[in-house]
């Protein structure tokens, strides 16, 4: 139970500090001149690869806490995955390659690839989670006996939609916390077409999961206090709008990054005991229980845990209030 705690504090780690930078990525095009094109790269260059670090922690975590599950998974997604993983790579690739070179076609290549990469890690993210959500087909033998074009169903692809849209709000967010000027005027419209995006997907995912997917809400039976994080996560959303009506884009950050923990919570809640679930029978799912290693191994990561996890969360403090403060352009930058 614990590791099963661990790995959602991870993956949560992840999804609100790397979710900004893919939300500025998908942002990205929106700059109409080269100058706000690296600002929107510099605002995320110091940190952009320290917050993958939250995702290969959780995949390792995975692996060694839950070898059943990540082998199942990674199999199964095998194909989606290594797209996953070429997006990530083009994505660092094109911020550090963009201003190698002034030719406008040379940037604006990047800048596609950038923008591209960025949307297709997010949309990815969401497909896999959606996948996870409803099932997919996992036979006795722990192996999945789908197709890659099975994974991309129309609820998977409505939660990608949704988790594009929701990034996308957390990296305008972000980049208007970075900015300043005019161009932070901008990027302020920005902040709200993506906000209105996001709420549009926030209530038309949560209707098709209830009627696709009705044992989500399975263990809210058990769990009553469950709807206080509901009742939360709708209270951050709410304060959104109302921070940015007071000019006061740290606190809209921090409610954007309290939707995503929120949400991520409740998946992990309506997932629980089930690490996957097999759409050809509950008898087949893989579980924190069936799929775990040996209680001497998950005693010894969870030492490694307590002695490691300290650095990671003071390695990312010390980042960002190191570069804290508005992103300004100088002859070292993206």
């Amino acid at each position: 139970m614990l590791w099963f705690f661990l790995i959602g504090v991870l993956l949560t780690g992840y999804a609100i500090l790397d979710g900004f930078d893919l939300g500025v990525g998908t942002l990205h095009l929106f700059g109409r001149t080269d100058t706000e094109r690296r600002i929107n790269m510099n605002s995320i260059g110091p940190v952009w690869d320290g917050n993958e670090v939250w995702l290969v922690t959780g995949g390792g975590a995975l692996f060694a806490a839950f070898p059943d599950a990540y082998a199942t998974a990674f199999s199964g997604f095998y194909l989606a995955f290594m797209l996953l993983l070429a997006a990530l790579i083009f994505r660092a690739v094109a911020m550090e390659f963009r201003s190698k070179r002034p030719q406008r076609w040379w940037r604006s290549m990047w800048d596609m690839a950038f923008f591209l990469s960025s949307s297709v890690s997010s949309l990815l993210f969401g497909v896999a989670v959606g996948n996870m959500i409803q099932g997919i087909p996992i036979g006795p033998d722990k192996e999945y006996v789908g197709t890659f074009i099975e994974l991309l169903n129309p609820y998977a692809l409505v939660v990608g939609v949704f988790n594009l849209s929701m990034f996308a709000m957390h990296g305008s967010i972000y980049l208007y916390l970075k900015t300043e000027g005019e161009y932070q005027q901008r990027v302020r419209r920005w902040v709200y077409k993506a906000y209105a995006a996001f709420v549009i997907m926030y209530g038309v995912t949560t209707v098709y999961t209830l009627l696709a997917v009705p044992n989500a809400t399975r263990n809210f039976e058990d769990l009553p206090w469950v709807w206080v994080i509901v009742a939360l996560n709708v209270l951050a959303i709410a304060n959104i709008p109302r921070a940015l009506y007071h000019d006061l884009p740290l606190r809209a950050f921090i409610s954007s990054a309290c939707t995503i923990a929120a949400l991520v919570f409740l998946f992990g809640v309506a997932l629980f005991p089930n690490l996957i679930v097999s759409s050809l029978g509950n008898e087949f799912n893989l579980t924190a229980y069936n799929a775990a290693s040996s209680q001497r191994t998950l005693a010894i990561m969870r030492n490694i845990a307590f002695i490691g996890l300290p650095f990671v969360l003071t390695y990312t403090i010390a980042i960002y209030w190191i570069f804290r403060g508005k992103t300004r352009l100088t002859a070292t930058s993206y």
